[in-house]
């Protein structure tokens, strides 16, 4: 069984950066505060977290499946402003133990690339990254970036 997710079990408070505006050529980021609680299921093949961002107003969960025939996680993501976004990233953790998730999205209309990225893993500390490509992945804007500490 691969329980790449493993590490993300536990409470964890985190400090969210995040850019004003997104693929447009901005440097306006602004942060806020988090504080997260995950869990596995079925034996590690399954995970989901959910996340409070209180000065926000609004929440979310992500729930990744492992399919052991392709060796890949699929990760969904809802929150409560937004609803269930669809297709969901997908993709697998390297042998340097950073996971890399892709998926088809839409930006204002437009269609964009997006990755989800967790990497600087240790037992106290992680980091997410979400980035977007307008271009099929030519050039990417990293535009949210969460670092993660154990709370518990």
């Amino acid at each position: 069984m691969n329980n790449s997710f493993d590490f993300l079990v536990g409470t964890w408070t985190s400090t969210q950066r995040r850019l004003r505006k997104v693929l447009a050529g901005s440097d306006d980021w602004y942060e806020f505060t988090g504080t997260s609680r995950c869990w596995n299921l079925m034996g590690g093949a399954g995970n989901v977290d959910e996340i409070d961002f209180p000065s926000q107003g609004f929440s979310g969960v992500t729930l990744r499946l492992y399919d052991p025939g392709t060796q890949l996680w699929s990760l969904y993501w809802a929150s409560s402003r937004s609803g269930l976004t669809l297709p969901p990233m997908v993709g697998r953790f390297g042998a340097d133990g950073r996971g890399v998730f892709s998926g088809d999205d839409v930006h204002d209309g437009a269609p964009i690339t997006c990755n989800y990225i967790w990497s600087r893993i240790t037992p106290e500390s992680a980091r997410w990254e979400q980035e977007f490509s307008a271009d099929g992945g030519r050039t990417w804007e990293t535009n949210w970036v969460m670092d993660f500490t154990r709370a518990g």
